[in-house]
């Protein structure tokens, strides 16, 4: 089994207390921005095992009482109908996800802002339809010169020209779907507004990663380094930490580099700041609930080799330059790691050569090495699922769990009148076709009962897999990586 080495529980106690202490230091109200994910951090999860996807939220519910929710969107992102890569969905529609999710849950989310609004036709189309679900829609505009022009920031031409964000609550969390939303400028924006109503308001940064009070190259941080290749974010000692009290911790290039900015806004707004350093401005309390360095540090290696694989499939479609993978090989050199670390790689190369057509492999949590080849019936992948299932559920290998005349006619409608090239079964098809064999079929039953345990598992394809297949594993909890290559080269 693969080892635990983060203590949730301990997390959400520390983390919510910690927040509770910081909204006591500035009275009225704390204004938190909230980086990465809020409700779904699987990248958290993956480094940091036993830290559960929605620990964050859960985290807030301790605190749903004194918390409210806005969140925030660019403008510009529903202009470019900008995707949240993991989910494969639009920010706008994301928005309205997490509107769902968080209302659901008995979380108040009290607007949504609308942050760099410049009139454009697909933000106000946007604005619309938050209004018809009840939604407050506020706007955010670009200030010219911003960051660094703090006398037209700190003027009625600059945060003051802001919809001021109505808020009822002594914590307001500021979230968003993906990075460059503009929820720090919020928080700034209300801080400037509060100061003019003679409120009370301070802000606080939540950001997982990177974690500041643990090394600088630990795996976990350059892991973090790994997940946001593409943003060119740098993890580096905070100098002003450093400076104000002699200790080292952990902080990133782009809150380094605008400290002193926020630092004279502060001064500005408050008097004086309350902060002498970024790490200062964080609540992260998740470097005081690792108690298994090994486990930790072997999952966070583990990530940084599945991050590098996805970069290389992103150049193969495209999508991803060559800095990025530059920089990923010089992080996996950092780590001491190489694709050699990977341990389903190699088995299914070695399928792919005995076979002569794409395979598959899996590693699951106790080691255990599946493999899946190509046939007539199934694809690689489709083939693989199915061997994990069976060995999961001590099912004879030799048993056929849909036996070709249940595929066949499948294969039939796909190629006679879809217009498929391929008749083979997709991962999805699989398991729509495994599950009404399950009805009749006791085998059949007891491999469909098996599928929880696929969570977690890692799998490596020799060649590229279509959307379809890679949204399964996905959804599967599975820890994909391909070759980049596809399978007609």
């Amino acid at each position: 089994m693969k080892k635990i080495g983060f203590d949730n529980d301990k997390y959400l106690k520390m983390q919510s207390e910690h927040i509770r202490e910081r909204i006591s230091q500035f009275g009225d109200k704390l204004y938190l921005e909230f980086g990465g994910k809020l409700f779904d951090d699987y990248h958290a999860s993956r480094v940091l095992p036993g830290f559960k996807p929605d620990s964050k939220l859960q985290m807030l519910l301790q605190l749903k009482n004194e918390a409210e929710i806005v969140i925030v969107i660019n403008s510009g992102d529903i202009e470019k109908n900008k995707i949240r890569g993991d989910l494969g969905i639009t920010y706008d529609l994301d928005v309205i996800r997490l509107f769902n999710i968080f209302t659901k849950i008995g979380l108040y989310v009290s607007s949504v802002v609308l942050t760099q609004y410049e009139g454009q036709s697909s933000a106000d189309a946007f604005q619309k339809r938050l209004e018809a679900l009840g939604i407050k829609v506020y706007h955010h505009y670009h200030i010219k010169g911003y960051p660094s022009d703090i006398e037209l920031i700190m003027s009625d031409e600059g945060y003051g020209k802001n919809d001021y964000i109505e808020t009822s609550r002594k914590l307001v969390v500021i979230t968003a779907p993906g990075p460059g939303s503009g929820k720090m400028a919020t928080c700034l924006s209300q801080l400037y507004h509060e100061h003019k109503r003679g409120i009370n308001a301070g802000y606080a940064k939540f950001e997982t990663f990177p974690i500041w009070n643990i090394p600088l190259r630990h795996p976990v941080n350059i892991a973090y380094e790994a997940a946001t290749s593409d943003l060119n974010d740098v993890n580096m000692i905070d100098p002003f930490h450093l400076e104000a009290y002699g200790e080292t911790t952990v902080n990133y290039n782009r809150d380094v580099e605008i400290f002193p900015v926020l630092n004279a806004i502060f001064e500005n707004i408050l008097g004086e700041s309350p902060y002498k350093s970024p790490t200062d401005m964080g609540v992260n309390m998740a470097g005081n609930c690792i108690f298994d360095e090994d486990a930790v540090c072997e999952a966070s290696k583990d990530e940084i080799i599945r991050r590098y694989y996805v970069a290389l499939c992103g150049r193969r479609k495209g999508t991803v330059k060559d800095d990025e993978i530059l920089k990923l090989q010089l992080l996996m050199k950092q780590a001491g790691i190489s694709e050699d670390d990977r341990s389903v790689i190699a088995p299914a190369l070695r399928k792919e050569q005995e076979t002569n057509a794409p395979a598959a492999a899996m590693e699951l949590a106790d080691g255990t090495i599946i493999t899946g080849k190509t046939s007539n019936l199934l694809g690689a992948s489709s083939a693989l699922l199915l061997n994990a299932l069976k060995h999961f559920g001590g099912i004879d290998d030799k048993v056929l769990l849909m036996a070709p005349e249940v595929i066949e006619p499948i294969q039939s409608l796909k190629v006679g009148h879809l217009g498929n090239q391929n008749p083979r079964l997709h991962t999805d098809e699989t398991l729509i076709a495994l599950s009404i064999c399950a009805a009749t079929d006791e085998n059949a039953k007891k491999a469909m009962d098996q599928l929880e345990k696929l969570k977690g598992c890692e799998v490596h394809s020799t060649v590229i897999l279509s959307p379809i297949d890679e949204k399964i594993f996905r959804r599967l909890g599975v820890n994909l990586t391909c070759e980049p290559k596809y399978s007609n080269e």
